[in-house]
């Protein structure tokens, strides 16, 4: 009987101190040479310059991120059962950290990438749905097995694709069609509130399950206040806003399809303070306000992921400067501006900093009163610092 050899990658010296620590991403420059022909999805062994074995991935050869690292045990082959129980293990652990301590609540993440060793993988739970995005190919041959693991807890499925990672790949592109759940919208429940959420055309996976706890956060500020919330969305921030007693509420969004959403969910939570929605841009629309006199008492900047790589970082900076900066002349003295950068690639020092400099061009003074982050359903893996991306700051503007 013919036995294959194992593909190997051998790294080049010295650059395996992040294998080492855990980063599951190598790249095509850390990799000195290949043993083996891999192609796109084959199981490779990652070997040190002294040909120490330190991890065993799935290949990207034609890309630029050529082995994602799934495990450090050298008897653990890459099979389907495997990824199915690293994702079983991710939504045992959700099991016991968001539903007990949220039992009002049916929607958050399942399943985290990198940080629940699935790297390429989200799973978000919406009600009765499990939504799979992909961003990369080499997982799809055990689509099905992570499917069945959440069916077996009841859940329906649907697939998303980010097709420019898979086209980065060099592999197949995603498939034309995918077995999908046919409902749209469905509706969740989020601390007690109630949401429509479209699976399929929605940004993310359909909803930000992660600015749940600071929803909440944001809102203990809202009382008579007149409140401001830029980069609406569907509404997420405004129905807290609204049922926790702020006197007046204004959502700004440049997509008319999410202020339709977001005027629908508000009107799924009924008994609070209305909201008066506009499809505007943010940044001209926060100038008119600068250039009408007309102020707020309360702020929340949610803006969308500025920067997307590391040539983007100092256009990005300045645009978050430049949004805050005009936040801050719009409150009254003694304002509360509640404000987040997604971005992974800014760092909160780099955040900070930036918070630093509108401050200054807008001749305000600011109090930092809570540091605000992502929550547990979305674990930051010490190794993989890049799992850190939500960073959000509730600030007093004097």
């Amino acid at each position: 009987m013919l036995h294959r050899m194992p593909i190997t990658a051998i790294l080049k010296d010295g650059r395996d101190k992040p294998v080492r620590t855990g980063h599951p991403w190598i790249f095509s420059g850390a990799i000195a040479s290949w043993t083996g022909t891999p192609a796109t999805g084959s199981p490779v062994d990652v070997l040190a310059h002294d040909r120490t074995w330190l991890g065993r991935g799935l290949a990207s050869p034609q890309g630029n991120l050529a082995i994602r690292v799934y495990t450090r045990d050298e008897a653990q082959p890459l099979d389907a059962p495997f990824f199915a129980r690293q994702l079983d293990a991710a939504i045992a652990w959700r099991a016991q950290v968001v539903q007990p301590a949220e039992p009002d609540t049916d929607a958050f993440r399942l399943c985290f990438s990198e940080s629940d060793g699935l790297s390429g993988l989200v799973v978000d739970r919406y009600a009765d749905h499990a939504n799979l995005h992909l961003n990369t190919s080499l997982l799809l041959p055990h689509l099905p097995a992570l499917r069945e693991v959440l069916s077996a807890r009841g859940l329906k499925t649907s697939v998303q694709f980010d097709a420019d990672s898979f086209t980065k790949e060099g592999g197949a592109p995603p498939p034309a069609t995918l077995d999908r759940d046919p409902e749209a919208p469905i509706t969740i429940r989020e601390s007690g509130f109630a949401y429509q959420v479209d699976l399929h055309a929605g940004q993310k996976t359909g909803f930000y399950l992660d600015q749940r706890a600071n929803r909440r956060r944001v809102a203990a500020y809202a009382r008579d206040r007149r409140c401001l919330s830029a980069y609406c969305y569907t509404g997420g921030f405004e129905t807290h806003l609204a049922r926790a007693g702020a006197s007046r509420i204004t959502g700004l969004d440049r997509s008319e399809p999410a202020i339709e959403q977001a005027r629908a969910n508000l009107a799924l939570n009924p008994g609070g303070t209305p909201v008066d929605y506009h499809v505007a841009d943010v940044p001209d629309t926060l100038r008119k306000y600068r250039d009408n006199r007309t102020d707020f008492e309360l702020i929340v900047l949610d803006p969308p992921k500025f920067v997307h790589n590391q040539g983007q970082l100092e256009k990005g900076l300045r645009a978050y400067k430049d949004i805050n900066r005009l936040a801050m002349k719009l409150l009254t003295p003694g304002g509360i501006l509640a404000t987040f950068s997604c971005s992974g690639w800014v760092k909160t020092d780099e955040f900070l900093k930036a918070l630093g400099w509108a401050a200054t061009d807008a001749g305000r003074e600011v109090q930092i009163l809570e540091h605000l982050t992502q929550p547990p359903d979305h674990p930051v893996l010490l190794s993989f610092p890049e799992s850190d991306y939500l960073c959000g700051l509730i600030l007093r503007v004097v």
